[in-house]
């Protein structure tokens, strides 16, 4: 919370006149351009003041140029200019302004003035920055869910993984218990531990989608919310709510926690309402609810689900498989699937094995299907979530369906409904193939380790069952991709900016701890060499690549460049020809490959297009960086091109685009390259000098030497 203050403290103690001291924040969640041109803005219009002004950035690479409590301290406002969710607690005592990325662009000079006038930041007040225009506001639910999925994945990763080592070295197979690892064994303690982290990983999501709600106090209750959405026996109920639970439990505790932060209290009550009063209250409140408010019901479609599926055993078993297909995949681990499970595994005992088979060839598709997806179409993904997908592909083969939950909790709507699709066809063609299974497991290890017969039809229900998943899901999310591109432009028109419209997997919304601390000290370097700039040869010649041609023999013996090499007079192009955004970027793209080092043209526009789509690469001030991580790129590239009429591309500040940079990078060794560039560039830019003599270079040569100064 905020209260009104009086006049502005002078930043010191001592009997002389000191200069005003700011401090600023800059953030944008779908890459730094936005983040490096607002603390440019904000540092320009300060000094043009004559006050001192410090600016912390938090981009894709991590914090730079971090505020230490000494900064704090002597400061006389601060300014938070951010698209995503920026720790306030550390200003207390302090006026603070918060805004949208967009308005420290675009109006610095007027949030100064604000600055002076701002609240003072209470402690224990809610810690969200706002977006400008509501943009944030439609996005806080999204950077919750990510947040939560990133922290969750290494517990996926590492539990899934440890279970499966030990259940192929350690396990043999056992008709009254399915894989069996012998007691007391090394490999029953590996499985052990991997048990441990599937076991965290449901209150893990939970806990960080309240904590990127309702920060630190939230925590404690999101977690315990979610241990006790996992387990059943709280609320009468064979099994747990899985990882839907948890995303209730999660946004349950999230939003309560901000609820009771509204609660006026007395002043001596405040240092302890969030570390004792919040979330006490909130744990004990949302345990209750679940356990006899949530609980109940699920208990109750346990229990009727497989009263339900008693009665069909009779039935087809097309239908049988098809339906107990769509309960394993539905939510993995949930009421529904364990339903499913136990009801065939109940049946092993009795001589009928054609229903665990069903099951059995249904449980690998989610994450077989999953893993398949991020091979087949790698620029829907992000680099975690293919590394996640790899770990996926090795879990789905023992049979550890949770392998798929990462990507069905990131992505509901696209997901659980190629998952359920994939696992019905499995089912049902195990079904129709009469495949049985004689241990309470499934996958394919259960058929090497011989527990199957039908064993050729088994892996054909699940081949086909795994690309139908694939299939399915690469469609869904390049639909629902195609249909966020064109919710990106309608955002930003209405001056929303890009908060919020990015697919980012990890941390977004919170800074994942640690992350980002060597990024510090490499940019370090950067910023020099963006200040101080950096000359390379002169360029001899001048080609006419405006026409897409270039003197081989001018360009091989003076290697005129910059930006490490990566902007040549090959990539530069003074007249760019097209009228649209999808037409410029295929022909920077086109002018890239000039130089030999782009083997796909299509895939690199199609991955440029798919970042747009997260947000505009139209900076304003007539500028525009769209930028792709690919391989369809064999090393770091970057174009340069002129508009004269200017191209739509639905910059911040309404202007069309004149200046278009264009930047590739490899995904194997890219590392944070192309943020390195898209940093240099973007605080370069914001200098009105260096864009007037970039608009009236005559050439080629003349404007690649105004590019030197960039570095």
């Amino acid at each position: 919370m905020t209260s009104p203050a009086g006049p502005p403290p002078t930043g010191g103690g001592s009997g002389e006149q000191k200069r005003l001291k700011l401090l600023a924040v800059t953030a944008c969640p779908t890459g730094i351009a936005h983040t490096y041109m607002a603390a440019e803005k904000l540092a320009q219009a300060a000094e043009s003041r004559g006050i001192d002004m410090k600016v912390e950035t938090q981009g894709s690479i991590g914090a730079e140029n971090v505020l230490d409590d000494n900064d704090v301290k002597h400061a006389d406002g601060i300014i938070v200019a951010a698209d995503k969710d920026v720790d306030l607690s550390r200003f207390a005592g302090k006026r603070v302004l918060t805004v949208g990325v967009a308005e420290g662009i675009r109006h610095p000079e007027r949030l100064i003035e604000q600055v002076l006038s701002a609240p003072v930041h209470e402690a224990g007040a809610v810690t969200a920055a706002s977006g400008a225009g509501g943009g944030k506001e439609r996005s806080v639910g999204y950077k919750a869910l990510m947040n939560g999925v990133s922290y969750m994945i290494p517990f996926v990763v590492v539990g899934g993984l440890l279970i499966a080592i030990s259940l192929s070295l350690g396990g043999h197979t056992d008709p009254s218990g399915g894989l069996v690892i012998p007691k007391d064994s090394f490999w029953m303690d590996v499985n052990n531990i991997g048990v441990i982290g599937f076991t965290l990983m449901v209150p893990i999501l939970s806990g960080y989608i309240a904590y990127a709600i309702g920060d630190r106090p939230a925590l404690v209750p999101g977690m315990i919310g979610g241990w006790i959405a996992n387990t059943g026996e709280l609320y009468d109920s064979k099994a747990g709510a899985g990882f839907i639970g948890a995303i209730v439990t999660g946004f349950l505790a999230g939003y309560l926690v901000l609820w009771i932060k509204k609660v006026k209290v007395p002043k001596f009550a405040q240092p302890i309402m969030p570390i004792i009063v919040i979330p006490i209250v909130a744990t004990t409140a949302l345990g209750l609810f679940f356990i006899y408010v949530i609980g109940k019901p699920i208990s109750w479609v346990f229990e009727n689900l497989t009263d339900w599926l008693s009665g069909m055993t009779g039935t087809s078993a097309i239908l049988l498989g098809a339906i107990l297909g769509l309960m394993i995949a539905f939510d993995m681990g949930g009421p529904v699937n364990k339903t499913a499970f136990l009801f065939g595994a109940g049946l092993i005992a009795t001589g009928n094995q054609t229903v665990m088979g069903m099951c059995a060839a249904a449980i690998p598709v989610m994450p077989l299907g999953q893993g398949l997806a991020t091979l087949i179409r790698k620029r829907l993904y992000t680099e975690q979530e293919r590394e996640t997908g790899l770990a996926a592909l090795f879990m789905g083969c023992f049979g550890i369906s949770e392998g798929a939950i990462p990507f069905a909790a990131a992505r509901p709507a696209q997901v659980i409904p190629a998952n359920m699709l994939g696992g019905a066809v499995a089912g049902a063609t195990a079904g129709v193939a009469g495949v049985e299974d004689a241990v309470p497991h499934g996958g394919p290890i259960v058929s090497v380790l011989g527990a199957v017969s039908g064993v050729p039809m088994f892996f054909v229900a699940v081949v086909i069952g795994t690309v139908v998943t694939a299939l399915t899901t690469v469609a869904l999310v390049d639909i629902s991709d195609r249909r966020r591109r064109g919710e990106a432009l309608v955002a930003t028109d209405t001056g929303t900016g890009t908060g919020g419209l990015e697919p980012a997997l990890v941390g977004a919304g919170v800074g994942v701890p640690g992350a980002g601390a060597a990024a510090v000290v490499a940019q370090a370097a950067v910023r020099e060499s963006a200040a101080t700039g950096t000359t390379s040869a002169a360029p001899a010649g001048s080609p006419d690549l405006s026409t897409g041609s270039a003197d081989e023999s001018v360009a091989d013996n003076s290697p005129a460049e910059v930006l490490s090499g990566y902007l040549t007079e090959r990539t530069v192009k003074v007249r760019l020809d097209a009228a649209d955004k999808e037409s410029a970027i295929r022909e920077m793209a086109e002018l890239l490959a000039a130089t030999g080092k782009v083997v796909d043209v299509d895939e690199l526009v199609a991955t440029a297009l798919r970042r747009e789509a997260q947000g505009t690469t139209g900076l304003g001030e007539e500028i525009a960086i769209p930028h792709a991580k690919t391989d369809a790129v064999t090393a770091p590239v970057v174009g340069f091109a002129r508009s004269v009429q200017g191209v739509e591309w639905d910059s911040l500040d309404g202007t069309k685009a004149r200046l278009v940079f264009m930047i590739a990078v490899p995904e194997a060794a890219a590392g944070d390259e192309h943020l390195r560039i898209l940093s240099l560039l973007s605080r370069k830019l914001m200098d009105a000098g260096f864009r007037e003599r970039l608009l009236a270079a005559p050439d080629e040569s003349a404007v690649l030497g105004v590019l030197r100064e960039v570095g």
